[in-house]
């Protein structure tokens, strides 16, 4: 229990850390404003707003926090601007929660599908998920079903020594749906809890996608129809507004439970998460804060508002 807290106080610690860029570019405008302001006022809402949306919280998060901000000055009669950083994260995190149940698919018998564009931590995401989960008790097996990005498997080859999981895995090339057949056969005669199926990454166009991931999802249907199913979008925090359009490309073409939001560490964009969540009502499960196995964790809004504003919980 203690070797736990000190993990997740080391890995808060890392967050506030990669948070730094974001904390430059959103935090400190807002203490600049609340400092500047003398009462709370309409043009005290504007630079709120506006210091939120320059940081990549998006149109539609940053109304709902505004709002709620605005409710909650109301409620307390507040009237200083100093008083409303507390009320500020509070509004922040509300946009951001992750209910319990969202992680459903840990305790039972699952199918995690990943998808994501090439070079947004796709691979390394499974892996360290790969671990997580095995910490935790379950048995994993990965499945290399991303066969058109040259190196693909042997990088999720190495991901799954590194977290000490079986993997199925074929040829560069081959068909993506025999290798998810087979790593469904493997997963039942393990009695495994958990398949994760990393998946093309790139293909020529959405149509392509669409027919690669809907043969995937037969091939699961069909063969494991008892699984719970999970399909994680894997994107990089680092590309801002873009991440938002990749999530919704992929909404389009497959039912997406969650996000992965990766390289947090080093991004002045990880306003992004409350935008995500907001924009398109999928919730931010994991973050990655750098490279080693334990630098994904499940997404907590609280601890990551807290550390947005380095306000260290053990402090309190």
């Amino acid at each position: 229990m203690a070797e736990e807290k000190k993990e997740k106080k080391g890995f808060f610690r890392r967050l506030v850390s990669g948070l730094s860029k974001t904390r430059n570019s959103i935090v400190s405008g807002f203490d600049n404003a609340l400092a500047a302001y003398t009462e709370v006022g309409d043009d005290f809402y504007e630079e709120i707003e506006e210091i939120l949306i320059m940081g990549d919280v998006g149109v539609k998060a940053t109304e709902n926090i505004v709002e709620d901000l605005k409710a909650k000055v109301r409620d307390k009669r507040i009237g200083n601007p100093q008083q409303c950083r507390n009320l500020l994260m509070e509004s922040i995190r509300d946009q951001m929660s992750v209910g319990k149940t969202e992680y459903e698919f840990e305790k039972r018998k699952s199918v995690v599908l990943v998808v994501g564009v090439n070079g947004v931590g796709k691979t390394t995401s499974i892996g360290k998920l790969a671990a997580m989960l095995k910490g935790q008790g379950r048995s994993v097996i990965l499945a290399a079903a991303d066969t058109f990005r040259a190196a693909a498997g042997e990088q999720l080859t190495e991901w799954a020594s590194r977290a000490q999981v079986p993997i199925v895995s074929g040829q560069e090339g081959s068909d993506p749906g025999s290798i998810v057949y087979d790593a469904i056969a493997s997963a039942k005669a393990r009695n495994a809890d958990v398949l994760i199926i990393d998946t093309a990454g790139r293909l020529h166009n959405k149509k392509n996608l669409m027919n690669e991931l809907g043969k995937i999802n037969r091939i699961i249907d069909r063969e494991y129809p008892e699984a719970f199913r999970e399909t994680l979008v894997v994107l990089d925090g680092t590309t801002g507004q873009n991440a938002l359009s990749q999530a919704k490309e992929f909404q389009a073409v497959t039912p997406v439970s969650g996000i992965i939001l990766t390289k947090l560490d080093g991004t002045a964009k990880g306003g992004i998460a409350a935008a995500i969540h907001s924009e398109l009502g999928i919730p931010v499960k994991y973050i990655g804060v750098g490279e080693k196995l334990e630098d994904l964790q499940k997404f907590d809004a609280d601890a990551f508002v807290k550390a947005l504003f380095d306000t260290d919980p053990a402090d309190e």
